[in-house]
């Protein structure tokens, strides 16, 4: 494992320790932090099953005595139910029982230790360049030689490993076509053949409640564990499958969502630190509405369950309404709406507000009635959280305008609007520094020629740029995506666009007044972000 990978691994961990001792502080429970005893600690055996272990989230790590109490390290998603059936067992021989709150990464730790992982035996993925057959042909037999029973778990772990988004599996003529996308951009995997794909579709289907017969499209969820190994921890992932009849067969498409809460932090969004205290501000406040805007794959919901963790603690009563539900937040009320089955984002809505929550996220406003039950429960003490689809803040803001009408009551409704996109990463191991050409720099000086006060300047005399270079290990030059943001704070020269005061409602003018009060766009923030070596303008022009 070389240094960066530890780097991040130490990070990861941090953050789970710090996001664990602020729950325990809301359960009033203890916090015990296991870095330092994991490998050490004797394991009490005899005490739970696996069985218990895995389905309760617990684990033993002190046997209980005459005057010392039994010790569990419980995590945020152990059942109630659970503790009071081990304090009542502990009672009943009259012992006592401890329980500690532990962070997920210290109760997978024990677990690996408690029931060692098997070993993996099957040859790790490899990504194809353009153009390069041999190393397509080479994970194809590879993929062949693998067990039936063992295909899609290993196609999984692999996308996992790789850090892919998702699976695309592609009926061609001859053969099934593997592709992943990695940092948002397909590669070529490997082929299947016909037979074996059978064999990996039924299997498929099996597992997320589907029919391999049926020629309409359908949707299902898969939930799978991942074995820790090469340093990463044990964890969960949840996969949204969706398969549609082609020509040449049933092609199948897996979304991959880890389910690792402890990583939907607004710390690790990657935004800067005025941008997040910006976010922070808004959603202090116990009304309003923000909405997250951007096309599918922009990360709108990784940024909204960011929000709705850092809201989450014991005072707050917090609904979403999601169409599927993407991540699992323990303490979070989580209600799916079928929209393919008749049931619309509004009636959910007008129902959950009869359950008085404080705080209630909507997966998606698609039209005018979830649009103004929307706007309505946030001028009525509710914080409202939403995706939206549109290109830009101002371009959501005025659609949102003509769907819920010209209203000066719903004027202070939206208090935020965030437009998003992501984008590649550069690896920088292996970026490498140039000079534009003097087309470029102009370009780059128009593009910021109007940034607000308060933003930081570049050096626009002497502007360098990045491009991806290659190493055996990163082919592409490109690690992880990178969050390009915009935050509209609506103010009341924007206010003004609702209030009905200016009658010329277009995106161009909303910008125009959110820049006067401060917004970097996103192509400016692109910009920057190039500037500062951390992505390239080609891609920063591919994605705006």
């Amino acid at each position: 494992m070389d240094e960066e990978e530890a780097r991040r691994q130490k990070r990861t961990r941090e953050q789970d320790e710090l996001g664990t001792a602020h729950r325990a502080t809301l359960l009033h429970l203890e916090y015990f932090d296991t870095r330092g005893i994991e490998d050490t600690l004797p394991l009490v055996e005899g005490v739970l099953t696996l069985d218990e272990m895995y389905k309760a989230k617990i684990v033993p790590l002190k046997n209980g005595g005459e005057e010392a109490p039994a010790i569990f390290g419980v995590t945020i998603d152990t059942p109630q139910s659970k503790i009071q059936e081990i304090t009542k067992r502990y009672s009943e021989r009259a012992e006592s029982a401890q329980f500690v709150l532990i962070s997920n990464s210290g109760y997978r730790a024990f677990m690996n230790r408690y029931n060692p992982p098997k070993e993996v035996v099957y040859d790790d993925v490899k990504i194809a360049s353009e153009g390069d057959s041999a190393t397509l042909e080479s994970v194809s037999k590879n993929l062949d030689e693998v067990l039936p029973d063992d295909v899609l778990d290993y196609i999984v772990d692999q996308a996992d490993r790789l850090g892919a988004s998702d699976i695309h599996f592609e009926n061609q003529r001859e053969n099934v076509r593997i592709r992943m996308r990695i940092d948002g951009t397909l590669h070529p995997i490997a082929h299947l053949t016909k037979d074996k794909y059978r064999i990996l579709m039924a299997i498929i289907a099996s597992r997320s409640n589907l029919s391999s017969a049926d020629e309409n499209a359908q949707s299902g969820h898969i939930l799978m564990d991942i074995p820790a190994q090469d340093g990463a921890p044990e964890h969960s992932l949840n996969m949204r499958v969706e398969t549609v009849p082609t020509n040449f067969g049933m092609d199948a498409v897996l979304r991959l969502f880890n389910f690792d809460t402890e990583m939907l932090q607004l710390d690790v969004l990657g935004i800067s630190d005025e941008e997040k205290s910006t976010l922070q501000e808004i959603i202090s406040h116990p009304r309003g509405m923000v909405l997250t805007v951007g096309p599918t794959g922009s990360g709108k919901s990784t940024t909204l369950y960011s929000i709705l963790n850092a809201l989450n603690d014991t005072s707050r009563k917090i609904l979403t309404l999601e169409d599927p539900v993407e991540y699992s937040l323990p303490g979070v009320s989580q209600i799916p709406v079928n929209t393919d089955k008749g049931h619309s984002f509004a009636d959910e809505l007008r129902a959950v507000l009869r359950l008085d929550p404080d705080i209630i996220m909507v997966g998606e406003i698609r039209d005018n009635d979830t649009a103004r039950t929307a706007i309505q429960a946030s001028i009525t003490g509710h914080l409202v959280l939403a995706t939206f689809h549109a290109n830009s803040a101002s371009t959501a803001f005025a659609r949102l305008v003509d769907m819920i009408g010209v209203n000066p009551i719903f004027a202070t409704a939206v208090r935020l609007v965030i437009g998003q996109r992501l984008v590649r990463r550069l690896d920088d191991e292996t970026k490498q520094e140039y000079e534009p050409d003097d087309a470029t720099k102009n370009w780059i000086r128009d593009v910021l020629a109007d940034l607000p006060e308060q933003e930081p300047k570049p050096d626009l005399d002497n502007i360098k740029l990045w491009k991806p270079g290659q190493s055996d290990a990163n082919p592409f030059g490109f690690n992880g995506r990178l969050v390009l943001m915009e935050q509209m704070v609506v103010e009341e020269n924007v206010q003004a666009f609702l209030r009905g005061t200016i009658e010329d409602v277009n995106s161009s003018e909303i910008e125009k007044a959110a820049r006067k009060n401060g917004m970097v766009t996103m192509l400016q923030r692109g910009v920057l972000s190039a500037l500062e070596g951390k992505t390239t303008i080609e891609e920063v022009n591919k994605v705006l």
